[in-house]
């Protein structure tokens, strides 16, 4: 998910706007899920809401607008709480993912009825267009649903695997979790380091790239 370039000023705020948006959908997502499993943490610290500012991070957010990788904000959740303590969480930790997908599809709505175009902002422009937003709308909620879902802590495929493995499995699953983030780094870095290896792409290219098509209405 590492960028190459600076973007043009009209990339940089559409960029701006489809994070800020996408975060702040994935993080209520996680607390409204929470609260309905039982756990009220985050609605009694005021964090079940769509103001951005509730939840977000704002070096993370900053970091991932400008090289495409950051903490973009965190819910806090207690397990403990929930009525499910197996499915009150595996619902929780996905809820932010799959809203990322679900704004992706409500976006790609003007794709399917031919009311929008696939754009990308030119290196000079200093304005998105419609096309541009819708287009970065997409592309964003796309790449934080396949990002997210993979099975490396901190991210929410680690809590979801979790509490989809047996009892057993999933106490030897939570024992490798400092180990689990050193991989995460690593991969994220690997590309700086090594241009010419870029694990992610070849890992989430194809589940990415099938997203985008169906969602941009190519397939």
């Amino acid at each position: 998910m590492l960028l190459n370039g600076f973007p043009s000023t009209a990339e940089l705020i559409s960029r701006i706007i489809v994070v800020l948006i996408a975060m702040d959908v994935h993080e209520f997502a996680h607390a409204w899920v929470a609260n309905r499993m039982g756990d009220s943490t985050a609605r009694d610290m005021g964090k079940m809401s769509l103001d951005p500012r509730a939840n977000i991070n704002w070096m993370g957010f900053a970091m991932f607008v400008f090289i495409g990788f950051g903490i973009l904000g965190q819910v806090p959740v207690n397990d403990s709480r929930m009525r499910d303590r197996r499915l009150g969480p595996l619902l929780t930790a996905a809820a932010g993912p799959f809203s990322n997908l679900a704004l992706a599809a409500i976006c790609a709505i003007p794709f399917w009825l031919g009311l929008a175009h696939i754009d990308y902002a030119a290196p000079k422009q200093s304005f998105p267009t419609l096309n541009i937003f819708f287009t970065d709308m997409v592309l964003w909620n796309v790449l934080l649903f396949v990002f997210n879902l993979i099975p490396l802590f901190p991210l929410d495929g680690w809590k979801v695997v979790s509490n989809l493995l047996p009892r057993d499995l999933s106490y030897t699953w939570v024992r490798w979790q400092q180990y689990s983030t050193y991989v995460l780094f690593a991969l994220i870095f690997v590309p700086i380091i090594i241009p010419s290896i870029n694990p992610f792409s070849e890992i989430l290219g194809p589940p990415i790239a099938f997203l985008q098509r169906l969602f941009y209405h190519i397939l």
